[in-house]
């Protein structure tokens, strides 16, 4: 019990934005309903940002915020919005599809657990960094070496192309025979 009692503010934080991805991701997961997915998704992102916050990655929170929750989960929303598919519930899973997930699920624990505990972690004797703001907007809007312009030309473009594909894949008639 004085254990318990104990913890700091940070252990309790880290233990609630860790039990939102988990219940959510869980959540997206196996909803049914598509609209839903999305916003369950939304919370893990957001939750995920707040644990980026706390470790004090601020730059790392606020992009995992204005991308991810705030551009991915909005587009997805926009999507099944445009697709009129907002009350379109998915068909049960079958349980040949629960099981194998439940094997795949347990058997990814299994790897990541012993992944984590056979790893040797040794503490940095480097002195801490200061954090150069304009370094990381120069690298951010760079074209060259270690620079980001290309690779996030390249996903928008692709996340681009993937939003069209869905919807013209939604917006598909069937064909009838005349």
């Amino acid at each position: 019990m004085e254990k318990i009692l104990a913890l700091t503010s940070n252990q309790i934080m880290f233990i609630i934005f860790s039990a939102v991805i988990v219940m959510f991701s869980i959540l997206t997961v196996t909803t049914r309903r598509i609209l839903r997915a999305a916003t369950y998704l939304l919370f893990v992102l957001v939750s995920t940002s707040g644990i980026y916050f706390m470790l004090q990655y601020q730059f790392l929170a606020a992009v995992q915020l204005t991308l991810y929750a705030g551009g991915i989960v909005v587009l997805i929303i926009f999507s099944i919005l445009l697709t009129s598919h907002i009350n379109q519930k998915f068909e049960a899973v079958s349980w040949k599809t629960i099981a194998f997930g439940t094997i795949a699920s347990i058997l990814g624990i299994v790897v990541c657990i012993t992944s984590i505990l056979q790893f040797q972690f040794k503490a940095s004797t480097l002195a801490i960094q200061e954090i150069n703001m304009k370094i990381i907007g120069r690298s951010l809007l760079n074209y060259g070496e270690n620079g980001f312009v290309l690779p996030f030309e390249v996903i928008s473009i692709l996340l681009l192309a993937a939003m069209i594909a869905a919807i013209i894949i939604a917006k598909k008639v069937k064909d009838t025979k005349i």
